[in-house]
This record gives C-alpha cells, structure tokens and sequence, in this order.
C-alpha cells in the first residue's frame, strides 16, 4: 500500500524531473518508514490594479497608501513539507500511519518575530485494508471532492494566484480560479481496490466551520455551521498506453446552519475532470457546479442571508503542458470560478467571476531540484461593474526528497 503525501507525489508527476518514487526509506523492525516531502521557495513581484470593492475577489487593488506594486517570498501553492510514512505487513492486512507538518519558508513578523507564524499542520491518518477488498482511511487528509483538481493543476509545482501578500504560508495556485479549495479534513473514508483502472471513493467527514461575511447584507458577519457529517465520494477510471490518462468525478453534501440566523439549508456540488498525455504533451480539462456551495472556500458566500436564498456556484480551468528538448516543462492555464447573485438580487459588490491565466516554465535541474518560472494574471469582477486586477510574475525552486 503506497501511502505517500499525495500532493508531493502529485507535484512529481507534474515535474519534468524523473522524481523518484520514494523518499528516504529506512527499515524498522516490522516497519518501514519514509521521510518525504518538498521545500519550495518563490520570489513573487505583483503589481496591483485599481482599488474598486469586490466582496470575495482574488484580484488586489492599490493598498491604503496607494501603492500598486508589491513583492514578497513565499512558498507556492504547496507549502514547504515534512512527512512520516510507516507500513507494514500484519495479519494480512496492510497497515500505515501518516504524518505530516508544513513549515514556512518566510515571514514578516520583524527581526524578534520571524518565528511566530504557526506552522500548518495538514495530515495525520491511519490506513488499513488489501488489495483484494480495498482500504479504509481514518484521520486528516485532502478533502476528496475537487482533490482531484488541486492534484492536476500544474501550479502545484509553483504559485498561481495569490501571491501579493508577503510572508504567507501559501499561495492560492488555482484555488477559487477553477475549483473550490478541497480543504484537510478529518474523514473516515473507504476506496475500493484498482478493478482494471476503475476505483471509488466514498467518506464522511468532518463538519467545517467557515467565516463568511455577505456582500448583500455588510452588517451580517457570521459562521456557517455544517450540522451533520458531511458525505463526498469519487469515482475514477485510469488507463495507460501511447495515450494515458484518467477521468473522474465527485461529490459532496452537506447540511448547514448560519449562526445568528435561524436558516439552515443543504449545500451540494459535483464535478468531472480528465487529464490525459501523449509524448510529451499533456492536457487538462476539469468543471465543478454547487449550490450553496460559495466560491473558493467550500460554503464561502454560498447564501444570501437578505433573501434567504443559496446562491449557485460553478466553473473550471482547462491546460495544457509540453516538455520541449531541454525537459522543462512549458504550461499554459486558464481558470474560472463564477458565483451568481440569488434570484431578485441585482448590482451589489459580490464577486461574479474570478479569472486567472498562468504561464509557466518548470525546468529539473536534477532528478528532485525544479526551476520555476511563473507569470500569473488575475482579474475578480463584482456584479456591479467593480474590478480588480493582479499581474504576478515569481521565480523560485522546488525540491521534491
């Protein structure tokens, strides 16, 4: 059973490089364990424009000062990485633990404060099954609906979106220019074994609570509670040949409950993606839809608490990479996530549409060092006109152990 950190393997196969299949090994009595991550670094310049209201956009205007321009190092979208992979054998089972911690690479908290920004902490889960009758998962781990989407966004080797503020943990990547963030979630999840390239995934898990203030109604700044265990699940078929690829879809559902409010309601969303390659070239296409479902944080601006009303989501991101001679590995993307206004709402400063377009070069300097090169433009447009735009261009290096 391979239970590596899924978005470092992800950001292998994304690479150019050979990266190998296993981190640092080291046999244990019954047990073997793997020491595995990645660090990454980025130096991002951003020039921000106009500095007009856009309740949920990505997009930066001009600060307080007026200034436009802003600069920053930063990890990217995957944060620095140290995990701790144990398997074994035991009564004809295969048993793991994972642990992982996200340490930063920065931070602008002054010469006696550099070390006070809390370090992310994003797995800790125990697995046990066979390959006959498949794997049960309990503990915290990447969300599964729209995983997928974060693990074949080419970004993931580098920044994406988001990278205007110095010092941060992370970027954005495609998150809310494409798919909604999948999250770490505590989850007790069940997949079936590999039946000839078909696999699914089905999982409870456990109720988030997100902050969410409402464009309709600024006075309103409350919690949306997630009453119940919430239900995601996955189907995926995988194929391999000259042409190799996958297809996927997912789901998620939950029951939700505003504090301040006496509203509850149900939120739901569902997508489809596939990424396939040929020789040297690969392409990527992927759309999600929610209802309640909000923008970029799942649940995120999913209601209209004056009208009482979801607020239906959707969107997605297509790209396509190509490995010239040398081995880098050219990319372009382009990402949307849309939110409509509820029905009778018309002109407010909520974000309608987030759109982001990245180019990037991705070069292996050896098997496990990659060079990064990113431009990223990001544009956020308010339903009442209202925009705001970021222009990023990052260069940095990402090391995969």
């Amino acid at each position: 059973m391979n239970n590596k950190i899924k978005l470092a393997v992800a950001g292998a196969v994304l690479s150019a490089a050979s990266i190998a299949n296993a981190g640092i090994v080291i046999p244990a009595g019954d047990w073997t364990l793997d020491v595995n991550g990645n660090v990454n670094a980025f130096a991002n310049w951003t020039t921000n424009d106009k500095n007009e209201t856009v309740t949920g956009g990505l997009g930066m205007g001009e600060d307080s000062h007026g200034e436009d321009n802003t600069q920053g190092i930063n990890t990217g979208l995957l944060p620095a990485w140290l995990g701790f992979t144990g398997t074994t054998r035991q009564n004809d089972l295969d048993v793991s633990f994972t642990i992982s911690f996200q340490p930063n690479v920065s931070d602008n908290g002054g010469a006696f404060h550099g070390d006070a920004k809390t370090p992310l902490n994003r797995q800790a889960f125990v697995t046990f099954g066979d390959k006959s009758w498949g794997t049960v998962k309990l503990g915290k781990d990447l969300g599964i609906f729209a995983g997928q989407a974060i693990l074949n966004d080419m970004t993931l080797l580098g920044v994406g979106a988001g990278a205007a503020n110095s010092g941060g943990a992370t970027t954005l990547g495609g998150i809310g220019t494409g798919y909604i963030y999948p999250a770490w979630k505590g989850q007790i999840a069940y997949t079936t074994p590999n039946m000839n390239g078909f696999s699914a995934t089905i999982a409870i898990t456990n109720p988030n609570q997100v902050p969410s203030t409402d464009a309709s109604d600024t006075a309103v700044e409350s919690t949306v509670y997630q009453d119940r265990f919430g239900v995601e699940g996955q189907v995926m078929y995988e194929w391999t040949g000259d042409v190799a690829g996958k297809v996927w879809a997912s789901a998620a559902s939950y029951d939700v409950t505003v504090s301040g409010k006496d509203e509850s309601y149900t939120v739901d969303a569902y997508d489809i993606g596939a990424s396939v390659s040929s020789g040297n070239l690969g392409l990527t296409a992927y759309w999600y839809e929610g209802d309640g479902a909000g923008t970029t944080i799942f649940g995120n601006l999913g209601y209209d608490y004056s009208a009482d009303k979801k607020r239906d989501s959707d969107g997605g991101y297509v790209q396509a990479t190509y490995v010239i001679p040398t081995g880098t590995k050219l990319g372009v993307a382009y990402g949307e996530s849309n939110l409509d206004e509820a029905s009778g709402i018309t002109e407010t400063t909520l974000v309608k549409s987030n759109e982001r377009w990245t180019v990037g070069a991705y070069h292996p300097l050896t098997k496990h060092l990659n060079l990064v090169a990113e431009y990223n433009s990001t544009e956020a447009e308010a339903h009442n006109g209202n925009n705001l735009e970021a222009d990023t261009f990052s260069l940095g290096a990402i090391l995969f152990f």
